[in-house]
């Protein structure tokens, strides 16, 4: 099996077990760290704010159900981490859990001569993201957003 197989298998069992426990998969990373093989899994409440001691018994009942379906002969580590305050924002209901919060969104293609945009969700409707960029709105469609996170300021 190819690694996107692996990743795709890998996807829908984490997936559907978090989604069972009322939990979001927020991220899945499969990658050589060193000679280890690492499985990071970033898992959130839909409100947001996993504690560390959900992230650890979650990698036990995840180490558990990927052993009895023998997803992969190769040895691998399993990491599961919350996605802390700077989660990346990739769907609709990433960018709605953000509204009237500060956003940084790179964008695949200039909107308004710009690959960056920073400013704050006014809405999200259908595939839009609506950015009020200090008096400026700017529209911008999911389909072109490249990579996307809430802004923390460190005070």
């Amino acid at each position: 099996m190819d690694r996107q197989a692996i990743m795709g298998e890998l996807r829908s069992i984490i997936e559907n077990f978090l989604f069972s426990q009322g939990l979001d998969l927020v991220d899945l990373i499969l990658r050589y760290e060193g000679r280890d093989l690492v499985l990071r899994i970033l898992a959130d409440k839909p409100e947001g704010g996993i504690s560390l001691g959900e992230c650890a018994n979650l990698n036990i009942q995840i180490s558990q159900i990927l052993d009895e379906k023998d997803t992969s002969k190769e040895r691998y580590i399993i990491e599961v981490f919350s996605p802390g305050l700077d989660r990346p924002l990739r769907t609709k209901s990433d960018f709605r859990r953000a509204l009237n919060k500060r956003v940084r969104v790179f964008l695949k293609e200039p909107i308004n001569g710009k690959l960056e945009t920073e400013g704050i969700i006014n809405r999200v409707e259908e595939d839009l993201v609506y950015i009020d960029l200090g008096g400026e709105a700017a529209e911008i469609p999911l389909s072109k957003i490249a990579k996307a996170k809430q802004v923390v300021n460190n005070i």
